[in-house]
């Protein structure tokens, strides 16, 4: 089995003028987007699914987008493809990012592979003004029937955890599984709710600590699953995927680590948390918070304590994150009932 990775610590990041001031100043949102939705305590949320969704869709959210697929470049900047790990053929024909968020992932693989029809889909439509002619965005629901007649090589879901119920989870698996090519695949990168520390440099009664348990209690109570990181591995093999493969990540918090690409990481990180958290966290306890649910201001005075604990780089804090890629048989494929995990650890 693989050893853990472990993230030495930079003992001279106070020292490093790249790293000690502006590392944790909040960058202002992207420019203001031209499309409308419901809104609720200052956010834009998408309408055109019947449920409520968790994260919203305005220009905030889509800034935490983006820097969430910076962060999973720099993680596998030493790879010459740092998208996605699953192998497929040189010449896909037709490829699907699920939850496509500001689109990103989906025009860096259209621009990868110029004869493939790449296409994203979300609730909520992206402010991009210019996408590759191969790059189609999409508004849609994927708890619906799929539409899409093509069959796919590859199929892309990333950072979606608390995006459906189980139920729901299941049905995007049963749908990748039928929409895929036999021998496409599909590939899932996830990061935990919860924060840990590789040392005891976070105190016991950080709020910093909280944040997980609290996101998740709120989720259960929301009735979405918040167990995806490390369930969907296990839900891709019941949907009947095969050659079920894994990579396990640390992703810092902050500049706190020794090693460049860590340190890059661990900014790009901050920055999404910045951006994201009162996102991921503002429906949840206002709808859902205990003992009652939360007012706008009680959300905004913990947020304040949370960023405030984040800017501290004596922290050195990092989420776990797991990415999972699996494939679709050949007819006829002998398929044992147990197929064994390959998995690797950085």
């Amino acid at each position: 089995m693989p050893q853990p990775l472990e993230i030495a610590v930079d003992p001279d990041v106070y020292l490093r003028p790249n790293y000690s001031d502006d590392w944790h100043s909040e960058t202002t949102s992207i420019g203001s987007s031209i499309y409308h939705g419901l809104m609720e305590n200052g956010r834009r949320y998408q309408t055109l699914s019947d449920r409520e969704y968790l994260v919203p869709s305005d220009d905030l959210a889509f800034e935490s987008y983006e820097a969430g697929h910076l962060l999973a470049l720099v993680l596998d900047s030493e790879r010459e493809n740092p998208l996605f790990r699953a192998p497929i053929e040189k010449d896909p024909k037709h490829i699907l990012d699920i939850g496509t968020g500001k689109g990103n992932w989906a025009i860096d693989v259209a621009d990868m592979f110029p004869s493939t029809t790449v296409r994203g889909v979300d609730l909520f439509p992206p402010p991009i003004t210019w996408m590759p002619p191969n790059c189609i965005l999409e508004v849609d629901n994927i708890l619906e029937e799929w539409t899409w007649r093509d069959p796919l090589d590859l199929i892309h879901m990333r950072i979606m955890t608390g995006s459906f119920d189980h139920a729901g989870w299941d049905h995007v698996y049963a749908s990748s599984y039928r929409n895929l090519r036999p021998g496409g695949w599909i590939e899932q990168l996830e990061g935990s709710t919860c924060i840990d520390c590789i040392d005891d440099s976070l105190p016991a009664d950080s709020i910093l600590r909280t944040w997980g348990p609290t996101m998740n209690a709120c989720g259960e109570r929301a009735g979405l699953a918040m167990d995806v990181l490390d369930a969907m591995s296990d839900r891709m093999e019941k949907a009947g995927f095969v050659d079920l493969q894994e990579k396990s990540y640390k992703w810092p918090i902050g500049p706190w680590a020794r090693e460049q690409k860590y340190k890059e990481a661990g900014v790009v990180n901050f920055q999404h948390w910045l951006s994201g958290m009162e996102g991921w966290c503002m429906w949840l306890l206002t709808h859902f918070g205990a003992p009652h649910p939360w007012s706008k201001d009680e959300v905004t005075v913990f947020l304040a304590k949370v960023r405030s604990e984040l800017k501290n780089p004596k922290y050195h804090i990092y989420q776990r994150a797991r990415r999972v890629w699996a494939r679709k048989p050949f007819p006829g494929e002998l398929t044992p009932e147990t197929t064994p995990i390959k998995s690797d650890e950085e």
